[in-house]
């Protein structure tokens, strides 16, 4: 069989892969992409960003719901369980996958299912089903394989009431009790969905703290409201074994400590999808958690091969892995990118409320001298958000006390995720464009969440004046 030939093959779908796809066939490149799954989309869009987004989501209407005098007399009559939250999910990973297989087409991306296998530095091998195999050649790859829930050795995860955040998509019923262990973002995030369907929940954090990268009131804030909503938050704990029982899991720790529930769900790291590629054969570095070694260009240690997203490591966030590919793509395509990727971007947390944060924070800005001011805006102030019943969150700016330069936007509250994006704007401008007085001198259309930044600005400079 004579192989096909391409200028680009580009492996996985998520969010890296396209990023690069789509910036390589604008470029005029001849691009295909390989993609293990039967679908496109990666597992941001199969188990990982999208799914638990939309059960976030649903949760919040659920919860909305629930608070609202309105609906009081009928809400004994509205029952949901987990299973119908999933079938809802999958109705958006649906929409999703349609609408990327026409934007393949329609620029004529080859889409090619299979497992790829490199079987030389400019050759892959395309495992598909039945055995059938291809093989492809390029002048350049890029590897975008993604990442999957680490699995430690001695955890039994083939059993049904030991899940990871992959297979707790599939979980048929709503458990009366869960342990998380690991209290990440990904960890937290579960505990909101799982607390607010009313199950007990422990999250068992093998940290002192809360997403401890969080500025600290931040991180503060959302411990109380998970408390608030009925999870329980064990500190500084570490697992000795998983014993999976006929009737639940007991999570038995090295401090004695030990959590009985009906299910588990094991949410302490992720690995690099990188086995069996092939990628040792040719001289390409995989350190121990299976991500790619790659430099500040997102090379390996072969030059014509490139690797973005989570199989790279930190961050491992869709929305980073989106703009490594067109970054990639871009050197790919003229030899040098027309531009840099930003140092700070935003983190979205979609726990309930969801907390998005950019920029430095008060610790940060502390052990640096920098001298810095903050500005807060409190929720339960804000029209919009009294209207909306979403009362309870905050926005913080930090801010330079001479030049009020903007230092850090740190948020928690419904629709956190969107409102960070004003401050960025400001942010990322040069010189005195990047001023807290931009947000006193703004006209914010009202009532609006928007409004948060004027009233966080001026509360700012009441400080300082």
């Amino acid at each position: 069989m004579r192989a096909k030939r391409y200028d680009v093959v580009v492996i996985g779908s998520g969010p890296g892969g396209e990023g690069a796809a789509m910036k390589l066939v604008k470029s005029g490149k001849r691009v295909a992409i390989i993609e293990a799954y039967d679908k496109v989309g990666g597992g941001c869009t199969h188990w990982g960003t999208i799914p638990s987004k939309a059960l976030r989501h649903n949760i919040q209407l659920l919860r909305d719901y629930r608070r609202n005098p309105l609906f009081q007399h009928t809400q004994d009559q509205v029952q949901v369980e987990y299973s119908d939250l999933l079938q809802a999910t999958g109705e958006v990973i649906n929409d999703q996958v349609r609408s990327r297989l026409r934007h393949y087409a329609r620029n004529r991306v080859d889409v090619i299912h299979g497992r790829a296998r490199f079987i030389g530095t400019h050759q892959v091998e395309v495992a598909q089903s039945g055995g059938v195999g291809e093989e492809i050649v390029a002048e350049h790859f890029v590897i975008a394989t993604g990442s999957r829930p680490y699995h430690p050795e001695d955890v039994d995860f083939d059993h049904p009431r030991v899940l990871d955040s992959d297979s707790v998509l599939r979980l048929d019923r709503t458990p009366d009790s869960i342990t998380i262990y690991g209290a990440g973002v990904i960890g937290c995030e579960y505990a909101s969905i799982f607390c607010n369907l009313d199950v007990k929940v422990n999250l068992v954090n093998t940290r002192g703290q809360l997403l401890s990268f969080l500025d600290d009131e931040i991180t503060d804030a959302l411990s109380y409201h998970l408390r608030n909503q009925g999870t329980v938050i064990r500190h500084d704990e570490e697992y000795e074994r998983v014993e999976p029982i006929d009737d639940g899991v007991v999570l038995h720790c090295k401090s004695g400590k030990k959590f009985k529930t009906d299910v588990l769900l094991w949410a302490n790291g992720r690995s690099g999808n990188t086995e069996q590629m092939g990628l040792s054969e040719i001289g390409i570095s995989v350190n121990h958690r299976g991500q790619i070694e790659v430099d500040k260009t997102y090379a390996t240690t072969l030059p014509h091969v490139y690797a973005v997203g989570d199989v790279v490591g930190p961050p491992a966030l869709a929305s980073a892995s989106y703009d490594q590919g067109r970054f990639v793509g871009a050197q790919i395509a003229t030899g040098s990118a027309d531009w840099q990727l930003i140092d700070d971007f935003p983190t979205g947390i979609y726990t309930l409320p969801e907390i998005s944060s950019l920029g430095r924070t008060e610790k940060e800005l502390t052990a640096q001298k920098i001298p810095y001011e903050v500005g807060h805006a409190s929720f339960r102030n804000i029209a919009r958000a009294q209207i909306t019943s979403h009362e309870v969150g905050m926005l913080k700016l930090l801010f330079h006390r001479e030049t009020l330069e903007i230092l850090g936007i740190h948020c928690f509250g419904e629709g956190a995720s969107e409102i960070v994006h004003i401050g960025q704007a400001i942010m990322a401008q040069p010189g005195q464009a990047n001023s807290l007085l931009y947000f006193t001198e703004t006209t914010f259309n009202y009532p609006t969440m928007a409004e948060a930044y004027r009233v966080a600005a001026l509360n700012g400079l009441n400080r300082i004046f």
